[in-house]
Parts: C-alpha cells; sequence; structure tokens
C-alpha cells in the first residue's frame, strides 16, 4: 500500500491508496487473465520503468491485493497472481474497461494492443446474445496477436491464443487491420468495415455485425 494517503474515511479513498498510483490497475488487468512471471508483466507493459514495476509489486503484495508462488521444478520461476481480495477488483476493472473505451477513438502513436489487453477488451464489453444464439467462436487477429473468445449465452470465455485442442466446429476469424472502434460503436457496419479495409476477409458481413452486437462500445 502507498505511503500516500488522502486523509478521508472513505471506500473510493482507501480504494484509491491501494490501487490508484500509475500502473497498479494495469498490472492488476493483466493478472485477471492469469497468474505472470515478473517477465511477463514486463514484457505486456513495455513502458513501465522496472523499478516502478518491483514497487508496485511489492505494495499490491503488502495490500493483500497480489501473492507470489514458486513454480515446481525444473521452472523454479517465482509467479505473480491475485489473491481473493484482488480478484475482488474483476467487476471494477471490467467496468472501468467499458467506460473508457468510449474514448478510445483512433490508435495514437506509441500505444499497442497487447493479448492480455485485448482479452479483457472482450471480456469488459460482452453483451450476452439472444436466447435461441447457442455458442459462438471467435479468434481475434490483431497484427501477430491473436486471441480467442467462446460466447455461451450469459458466459464469455477468452484467453490469448488460438483455441486449444478440441477447436469449436465454427470459428469466425475477425483480423483486424486497424482498431475496430468504428464497428463496434455502430459508425459503420460490417460490410463498411470490409470494402475500408479495417478487418480481413475471413468474416463475412454479417458475421461481422453479429459481432459488433456481442462486443458493442457504449
Amino acid at each position: 500500500m502507498t505511503t500516500k494517503t488522502y486523509g478521508q474515511y472513505c471506500g473510493v479513498a482507501r480504494a484509491l491508496e491501494l490501487v490508484g498510483e500509475r500502473w497498479a490497475l494495469l498490472i492488476v488487468r493483466d493478472l485477471l487473465v492469469g497468474p505472470k512471471r515478473y517477465t511477463d508483466l514486463r514484457s505486456g507493459l513495455p513502458k513501465i520503468p522496472t523499478n516502478v514495476l518491483a514497487t508496485r509489486l511489492k505494495e499490491l503484495e503488502s495490500a493483500g491485493l497480489v501473492e507470489r508462488h514458486v513454480q515446481p521444478r525444473p521452472s523454479g520461476a517465482i509467479v505473480y497472481e491475485l489473491t481473493p481480495y484482488g480478484l475482488d477488483l474483476e467487476p471494477v476493472v471490467l467496468a472501468l474497461g467499458r467506460w473508457g473505451a468510449r474514448s478510445l477513438g483512433e490508435l495514437r502513436p506509441g500505444e499497442i494492443a497487447t493479448a492480455d489487453s485485448l482479452v479483457m477488451a472482450l471480456r469488459s464489453t460482452y453483451h450476452p446474445p439472444k436466447r435461441g444464439t447457442g455458442k459462438l467462436a471467435y479468434e481475434l487477429r490483431f497484427g501477430d496477436i491473436v486471441v480467442h473468445a467462446l460466447s455461451s449465452g450469459p458466459t464469455l470465455t477468452a484467453a490469448p491464443g488460438p483455441f486449444p485442442e478440441p477447436t469449436p466446429a465454427t470459428v469466425v476469424v475477425v483480423e483486424a487491420m486497424a482498431p475496430l472502434t468504428p464497428l463496434l460503436t455502430g459508425a459503420i457496419d460490417g460490410a463498411k468495415a470490409r470494402a475500408d479495409g479495417i478487418v480481413g476477409r475471413q468474416a463475412s458481413a454479417a458475421d461481422l455485425d453479429v459481432f459488433a452486437t456481442i462486443f458493442q462500445i457504449n
């Protein structure tokens, strides 16, 4: 926990004392996808100074949000993961991501997307489809980054990488050639996204329209 305090007996103030420091919530965001080694966190947050990452991890550990484990041999690596108290931040992070997505706009110079950030973006904007839709499987590609998502009624399962075996019978491949914000906000439809080269041709316009409805930014 940071030594900086707000001097207020308030839940919001206390929460900000725990996770309000720069980079803290992004570390939590990545750990919500799964446990990580220090090098994994560093790779997913390339602009974070190493001393800041070390400090934030110590603060999150001291606050009871993160804990360390040593992997079994032969690895023996130290892995960071969220405690149950830390996992309680999931709805907060998802709600914050959903709110912030409305202000994304164009990709700014120097900004990147990571597998973990895309997974959390899918989870934060998920709108369960109508009943009777069945399971919908998506593979989202953004440059070299690949993530997969399986929609099953109210439940969404999303993780980095392609689908593990056995793969679903039908997988809609959404290849993003540019940020999908115009499609997901409803500014354009699937046909326009294909025509403008925002997405590749693997997914049909109809499939893209369904994808945009399920992961709508609003």
